[in-house]
């Protein structure tokens, strides 16, 4: 019996080019300057982010980089804290109370992340900052990039490009110096004697920052970051958008300043377009709620300033929801629909895990304790018919301070430890030491061919910051 064949055929391509898949090309945004109040705001997260994120390698404490992500020595510094890689439970809580955080703003009001705080929007508003004063404004750029080259364009450009990878640079020697001391890195910069390892990460990162910022730009927000595909699973439509008033706008049409718009039969929207040439998108939000609007507000200030100059209430475009824009809310039921059960799931998940990680971190014991049971030996007679074990302790002192401790066994009566029982930890270090623990012949005969259970204990004897023990169990094998 033959078999029945699907026949399959080539959809014919745009432009009815049959078979050719073709792809649109990408024409260049020339982002047009603007002011206003969300655009004030914008760039004060800007310095602010910045500020912290360059600043902060800088700061010492207690002798030492206050915030260092030791990776080679296994040592994690936030502030006055030090965590070990036992501690990555807390980096877990973090991790979910970014999430959380992301989750209940988003449900609240959309994409405010990628608006104000996203890397990719601070670097593109830091790029597009030097290519404005060192090319001029939207319609300058444009202008520049049609026109053959000459001095002034390789000027310009060259002058675009320098000051470009030396941002990029200085951003990937900072982001390094969050794991690599960056007093020890920028002295390995100045001396040419910077690894590869970090040479390699300075470059990657830099070049990262200079593609993406510089270049990429709003590809990234179109293409490559995946929070603009889920974020409809987190918002509906009460979720606080940016949004187009249409009942109020439309039709849309030019009008002399003086004109009555409804004797002309129009709407507020004087079809300027200048809401689409500030968006860093390049998309129209009079065409609804879009993926690629990233909420930076941009089309509100420069329609609000439409408005003032041609003598209409703002808020034309403004900050509303779905439900209120087709309803016509005031801001009063809008404030009140915010609190509805997906945000106050959010929120209450918020608030467990940041009281999960807040209860944690303050019961953590800055001690810490491993044990290793020998693996050449599992257990021995000595001469006089004791049996011996041999443990590797791993002792942490995750406090500021010098610490003294003393090292004990509990367990079957006549355990003891026949090492020194008592050792010193600077600040922060970690100690591996070797002990062997001995049961009397007369006992050991009671528990022949049995692993008994035992406990080490380290307990801190006072002095400055003095903490609680460590405790951690083990077993003691008695041969037959």
């Amino acid at each position: 019996m033959s078999k029945k064949v699907i026949p399959i055929a080539t959809a014919a391509a745009a432009g009815g080019a049959s078979g050719l898949f073709v792809v649109e090309a990408q024409n260049t945004i020339y982002v047009r300057s603007v002011t206003g109040w969300f655009t004030t705001w914008r760039w004060a997260l800007v310095w602010i982010t910045q500020l912290v994120f360059y600043g902060m390698p800088w700061l010492q404490w207690n002798g030492r980089q206050a915030v260092l992500f030791d990776l080679e020595g296994r040592r994690f510094f936030l502030w006055g804290l030090a965590l070990y890689p036992q501690d990555l439970i807390y980096l877990a809580l973090l991790l979910m109370l970014c999430a959380m955080a992301l989750f209940f703003f988003t449900a609240v009001a959309g994409r405010l992340w990628c608006g104000y705080a996203c890397p990719q929007t601070v670097y593109t508003e830091m790029f597009l900052w030097i290519e404005q004063r060192t090319e001029g404004n939207h319609h300058a750029r444009k202008r520049l990039d049609g026109s053959p080259w000459s001095t002034e364009k390789l000027a310009r450009k060259t002058s675009k490009q320098l000051l470009w990878l030396g941002l990029a640079l200085w951003t990937g020697f900072t982001f390094v110096g969050y794991f690599t001391p960056i007093r020890t890195l920028a002295a390995a910069v100045s001396t040419m004697a910077l690894g590869p390892w970090e040479s390699f990460w300075v470059l990657f990162y830099g070049l990262a920052t200079y593609a993406n910022a510089g270049y990429l730009r709003e590809q990234v927000c179109k293409h490559m970051c995946p929070y603009a595909r889920f974020q409809g699973a987190m918002m509906d439509r009460d979720t606080l958008v940016i949004g187009y008033d249409a009942a109020r706008g439309e039709s849309r049409g030019s009008r002399p300043r003086t004109a009555d718009p409804r004797a002309l039969g129009l709407g507020d929207c004087i079809d300027c377009t200048l809401c689409v040439q500030v968006c860093p998108t390049g998309i129209d939000i009079r065409q609804g709620l879009q993926s690629n609007c990233i909420a930076c507000a941009a089309c509100i200030d420069v329609c609000d300033s439409v408005m003032d100059q041609m003598h209409y209430p703002r808020g034309l475009i403004r900050y509303s929801t779905e439900n209120g824009l087709a309803q016509g809310w005031d801001r009063a039921t809008l404030l009140r629909r915010a609190l509805r059960p997906r945000v106050l799931l959010y929120a209450g998940l918020l608030l467990a895990v940041t009281l999960a990680m807040a209860v944690g971190l303050s019961q953590r014991n800055p001690v810490r304790l491993d044990v290793i049971r020998d693996r050449g030996v599992l257990a021995r007679v000595v001469g006089d018919g004791a049996v011996e074990n041999v443990y590797r302790l791993h002792i942490m002192n995750a406090t500021e301070t010098v610490q003294r401790y003393r090292v004990q066994v509990v367990g079957p009566q006549g355990l003891e430890l026949i090492q020194a029982t008592e050792l010193e930890l600077g600040p922060v270090e970690e100690r591996t030491v070797a002990v062997g623990v001995r049961l009397p012949a007369v006992i050991a005969a009671r528990f022949a061919g049995l692993t008994v259970p035992v406990q080490f204990q380290v307990h801190p004897q006072g002095g400055e910051g003095a903490v609680q023990p460590a405790l951690e169990r083990s077993t003691f094998h008695v041969p037959r």
